[in-house]
């Protein structure tokens, strides 16, 4: 069964990488700018490390075999931004302005909540995979929708806007119930899938308001924080 996980555990760390590093290619080359790569890896990255907990059989242990994916890349994240690894592939991909010390902030962030979460909630809850695809699909989207019609700015945040808001909202709550309903499908909850919806249209809406509070850099950690207390008590 050990070899199985180690199996599982390659797969799961092939996906991730190939995702970052085609992303990292693409915006090096100039295909696609930095601030739509930063989202694209943001986005994509969590739903295919979260599906790929499937791989591993359900022994509780396997949870830190797991967070080693994500622990890899938060390490890699850290010594790019203190400037010990030269990646500047990854630092146009994941920085708006092209400074690696940006990467300390929300991508180290990012990795660090999916090592903690991992560990915490794996299987056992719906509670970590629904905050991690708040933060993953909710953020990604806020983004698109904020780019394409965020004219109309925030009352309380300039920087943000409705359009944004809502992306946040509807990408959150779409992420969560897909990735939720393949859990579901595979027999990791037993519950049908319209008995969490209320839990997650709530923790979506209570979520795209934190995203939207004038708090610079740490959205990541406000919106999951709010998304586990909000999932201990409503799931």
């Amino acid at each position: 069964m050990l070899q199985n996980n180690i199996i599982a555990l390659i797969i799961t760390f092939f996906v991730a990488l190939t995702w970052l590093r085609i992303n990292d290619f693409a915006a090096h080359r100039g295909w696609i700018e930095s601030h739509l790569s930063r989202k694209i890896i943001h986005a994509g990255t969590g739903p295919f490390f979260v599906v790929c907990w499937l791989l591993f059989n359900n022994n509780p242990s396997n949870r830190f075999l797991a967070a080693l994916v994500p622990l890899a890349f938060t390490l890699q994240f850290l010594l790019i931004g203190i400037g010990v690894i030269k990646d500047e592939a990854s630092v146009k991909a994941m920085s708006r302005s092209g400074d690696r010390r940006e990467i300390l902030r929300g991508p180290l962030y990012y990795g660090i909540i999916f090592v903690i979460l991992t560990i915490v909630y794996w299987k056992d809850s719906p509670i970590g995979i629904v905050a991690l695809m708040l933060m993953c699909g909710g953020d990604g989207l806020a983004d698109v929708f904020g780019r394409r019609w965020g004219s109309n700015k925030l009352q309380w945040n300039k920087e943000k806007s409705w359009a944004g808001t809502l992306g946040m909202l509807v990408g959150g709550w779409i992420f969560s119930v897909f990735i939720l309903w393949i859990f579901i499908s595979s027999g990791v909850f037993t519950s049908p899938l319209y008995v969490y919806l209320p839990a997650i249209s709530m923790i979506s809406f209570v979520g795209a308001l934190v995203e939207s509070l004038p708090l610079r850099d740490i959205d990541n950690i406000t919106v999951t924080i709010s998304a586990v207390i909000l999932g201990h008590i409503l799931f």
